[in-house]
């Protein structure tokens, strides 16, 4: 299904930890751009962004750990195997692999974690950050109230003791993507029948529920300790970072995502954008209009 999204790009199948491999396809020219998607979705999510970023860049377009076609590894008591850090971990490793040792990156929701991530522990690998869709997660925990509470249920129910959410979600895995995604300001009507049909099945995929369940699991917990190290230890981002959001989504609704990046980050700009939560696949000519001068200018000058 995604070779019909991504027509000319290359499939990958990457080692980057023991028992643990990373689904990529690559494509394009230019300065190496890594992409990475959120949850319950796959690298389909950038289909309709790829062909006008792959004229200026080199794409690398990953399934996270225990999403998409990469492997799903059982979580351990701290769900550490689903920590940010290791899978800012597979990233690094993967664009090492590909022969990219400092990169820009693109990402959204759950991958917009993994970036920040990415950015905190290797530094000198990060060029640049586009974040949609996000405020930091430490923030995002720590100012829950009623209404983020009711938007984001799932950030609830899927850090519930396994196996129960698994259970749940196995019982019906298109159903659960229909509700996730097509509850959202859009409905369902932006999305490709490809990409859901891609979504669907890979949500289907043996461990795929667990996966997706560790990740939250991680977020509330061990990922919660590494930020609060980071801030407590006055570290923050130093590579330029652009935040963009969905102007109708709850990012826009609940918090004030400029002003919690710059409590982690030295160097940020952006805004909302006219869409929900799932940008590239809602408002692709609005993301790049906003997103390739930046990336573009980060490449021009080197950082």
């Amino acid at each position: 299904m995604t070779e019909s999204l991504f027509p000319g790009f290359t499939r990958h199948d990457i080692p980057t930890a023991p028992g643990v491999h990373i689904h990529a396809a690559s494509g394009g020219e230019g300065p190496p751009l890594l992409l990475l998607h959120g949850h319950p979705q796959t690298h389909a999510i950038w289909h309709r962004v790829a062909p006008r970023l792959a004229r200026h860049f080199t794409l690398v377009l990953a399934d996270l750990r225990g999403y998409g076609d990469s492997a799903k590894p059982a979580g351990d008591d701290r769900h550490a195997l689903y920590s940010k850090r290791a899978m800012a971990a597979d990233m690094l490793a993967s664009m090492r692999h590909l022969g990219h040792e400092r990169f820009a990156v693109l990402a959204h929701d759950r991958g917009a974690r993994v970036a920040h991530r990415l950015a905190a522990d290797h530094p000198q690998a990060v060029r640049r950050l586009a974040l949609l869709d996000v405020a930091p997660t430490v923030a995002m925990y720590e100012q829950t109230d009623e209404a983020f509470a009711r938007a984001y249920w799932h950030w609830f129910f899927l850090i519930q003791p396994a196996p129960l959410p698994e259970r749940l979600i196995e019982a019906d895995p298109a159903a659960y993507l229909r509700d996730v995604v097509g509850r959202r300001s859009a409905g369902l009507a932006p999305f490709d029948a490809r990409a859901l049909a891609e979504y669907a099945r890979c949500l289907a995929l043996p461990g795929a529920a667990h996966g997706l369940c560790e990740d939250y699991r991680a977020a509330a917990g061990i990922d919660l300790e590494h930020d609060r190290a980071d801030r407590d230890a006055g570290r923050r981002l130093e590579m330029p970072l652009m935040a963009l959001w969905g102007r109708d989504g709850v990012v826009e609704r609940c918090f004030d995502a400029l002003a919690e990046w710059r409590r982690v980050a030295t160097d940020v700009r952006g805004g909302p954008l006219p869409c929900g939560h799932y940008i590239a696949e809602e408002a692709p000519d609005a993301l790049l209009e906003a997103v390739l001068p930046f990336l573009r200018e980060g490449a021009a000058q080197g950082d």
